[in-house]
């Protein structure tokens, strides 16, 4: 059975998961009489929530006696280091692009990534059956962007297919709908090569992906650059320098059938696998017989841009709501996950029982802290910060610079146009893009954009779409406004009292509700002024046995402001953290006690 290796690439949102349901769907794969959830790949619980998918997955299908293997990637800038390294293992890719939006900044970074490998993608123009489509015209921008990346001559002859993922046909002419997925099957089978690979050569492997089994251990997965595996050879793994690391057996080969991973007694060269047997090899390490000497060539991975603090929850509450809260606890899941994501790097700080996770933005990191949350861990986090690197030329200091691309109605333009100047951000190009709504492109710092979220969708009612992906590297451009209110902090323990926050509410809005716990140095609203403002949440109202001539007031309280756990992180200041426990996101200063508070900005006055 023939082979053919390919890639689902494409901006947030623009069908990926979707295109791969149907193909699982007119592939065989499923029963006719079967129920199958929709978007089957997104199999992680907060893939699901969200509706984004966070993890580079594997599938396959047989199409005529082809075998057709299936990576779905990530489409969040966050997350794009799941891709970079996806690229590596396979022939081609599929680049979708939604026939209205057209082409996005991820859009324009995962192709650049393809075609640095030399793959030679299909275009797909997904989402014609929208109302607003424009299929021809953004046909035309995706060449322009294949020309503006510097695509050879080869390249640029992609093939094209129109498709509506959600209605599951694909059709050569937008015009003439399909019934059915055949027209791209036959064009993947047609255009995709074969993969270059000899059966005879020693076996040699690329991990590209880890994952821990409870039964089997670790799963490297990757594609068979030569030879054949078999379960109980012996082979060893060598680091990207040519190090040893270790050697071994291959214990169980799993190969990919449709949504499911099945045992076989063989694996061949040029197809995607998932190796179980050794307990120190990772991402990126080659896995080959024990004559060979020479590592695989990995791709390179983008570096880190934002980083953050995880310390120990020393807060009253602590070890109340959480099984695991010691500093060894959160450092040993830390360095697994920076293990097997090449997109995070860990290290230890120099404050006490705290760590430096560095990402590439604040969903990856928020997902991270999710993920840790709901396996039972507490911990505090501290503001998103920005990393910065010298110029190798002159030694002045570089920052990460974000393209930014806004979608918004005319009206709220003007609004989101300053507020972005206002951040350092460069208009690039202000066009109009149909049914109202104005396309602005900015390249603004990252520092900028960071906790920037929130007031774009206050500013612009909701209605408008920010995208972002890494643009490059730039000369610091200096200070930027935070955030312009102070917060309401608690000066006392206990849980919050109605008839206090009802006094409080003309003083701001509140993050807390009536028999909620404080505790001292919590966070428990936002105050209207600059200025931070302690004040008691638990001052009760003093009853009396004297009769007053009028009516008590029936306290009625505005409901508070809930913080999201990305809202939360996006809203702290430099002395602020985010405690986060598997029941509660907690908001609170990083210093509780009031004389240490003071102590602390008086000390960053003088500095």
């Amino acid at each position: 059975m023939s082979l053919r290796n390919i890639a689902i690439i494409a901006h947030v949102d623009h069908g990926k998961t979707t295109l791969v349901d149907r193909l699982l769907q007119q592939s065989g794969t499923f029963r006719s009489n079967q129920q199958v959830a929709e978007r089957a790949m997104d199999s992680n619980d907060i893939e699901r929530e969200r509706g984004i998918t966070i993890l580079a997955k594997c599938t396959s299908v047989v199409w005529h006696d082809v075998r057709i293997n299936i990576v779905d990637t990530p489409g969040h800038a966050d997350f794009g280091g799941e891709v970079e390294r996806i690229l590596g293992m396979v022939d081609s890719c599929l680049l979708l692009v939604d026939a209205s939006e057209g082409p996005m900044p991820q859009t324009k970074f995962v192709l650049g990534k393809a075609l640095r490998l030399g793959l030679r993608p299909i275009v797909v123009i997904n989402k014609v059956d929208r109302p607003d489509q424009r299929a021809h015209e953004v046909h035309d921008e995706v060449f322009d962007l294949f020309a503006a990346l510097d695509a050879d001559e080869h390249q640029l002859d992609f093939p094209t297919i129109f498709a509506s993922a959600k209605q599951g046909w694909a059709a050569l002419d937008p015009a003439n709908p399909g019934t059915d997925m055949a027209p791209l099957f036959e064009l993947i089978c047609r255009h995709v090569p074969e993969p270059a690979a000899d059966s005879t050569a020693p076996f040699a492997m690329l991990a590209t992906t880890l994952e821990a089994n409870p039964y089997l251990g670790r799963l490297l997965t990757g594609r068979i650059h030569g030879g054949v595996a078999r379960p109980n050879i012996a082979v060893k793994a060598i680091g990207r320098d040519g190090r040893l690391i270790e050697q071994g057996r291959i214990t169980k080969i799993l190969a990919f059938r449709g949504l499911e991973r099945v045992p076989v007694e063989e694996a061949e060269a040029g197809d995607i696998v998932a190796l179980a047997g050794l307990s120190s090899a990772t991402v990126a390490d080659t896995i080959c017989d024990p004559q060979l000497d020479t590592p695989l060539a990995a791709q390179p991975i983008d570096p880190s841009t934002i980083a953050m603090t995880f310390s120990v929850n020393d807060g009253p509450y602590a070890g109340q709501d959480g099984s695991k809260v010691t500093s060894r606890q959160i450092w040993d899941r830390l360095a697994r996950e920076a293990e097997g994501n090449v997109a995070i790097r860990v290290s230890q700080s120099d404050e006490k029982d705290s760590f430096e996770v560095a990402g590439r933005g604040e969903l990856q990191l928020a997902v991270l802290i999710e993920n840790m949350r709901r396996e039972g861990y507490e911990l505090c986090a501290g503001r998103p910060r920005v990393l910065f690197r010298p110029d190798p030329a002159t030694g002045a200091r570089l920052e990460p610079i974000e393209e930014v691309v806004i979608d918004v109605d005319e009206p709220y333009a003007g609004v989101v146009v300053e507020k972005l100047t206002s951040r350092k951000g460069d208009l690039q190009e202000m066009r109009q893009a149909g049914a109202g709504k104005v396309r602005l492109v900015f390249h603004a710092p990252s520092r900028a954009l960071i906790g920037y979220h929130g007031e774009f969708l206050t500013d612009t009612r909701g209605t408008g779409v920010l995208n972002r992906v890494f643009h490059g590297w730039e000369p610091y451009k200096g200070a930027i406004a935070q955030r312009y209110t102070g917060v309401l902090i608690s000066a006392e323990q206990g849980e919050a009292v109605a008839y206090a926050l009802w006094n409080l509410e003309e003083r701001g809005a509140m993050f807390i509700g009536a028999g909620e716990k404080v505790y001292s140095g919590m966070l428990i609203g936002e105050h209207n002024k600059g200025n931070d403002l302690e004040v008691n949440p638990l001052k009760a109202k003093k009853l009396t046995n004297i009769r007053a001539a009028g009516k008590d007031d029936a306290v009625t309280l505005t409901p508070p402001v809930r913080m999201t756990l990305e809202k939360a992180i996006a809203y702290i200041a430099d002395d602020e953290l985010v405690e986060v426990t598997p029941k509660a996101i907690r908001l609170r200063k990083r210093w509780l006690d009031p004389n240490e508070r003071k102590k602390a900005s008086r000390q960053k006055e003088v500095a």
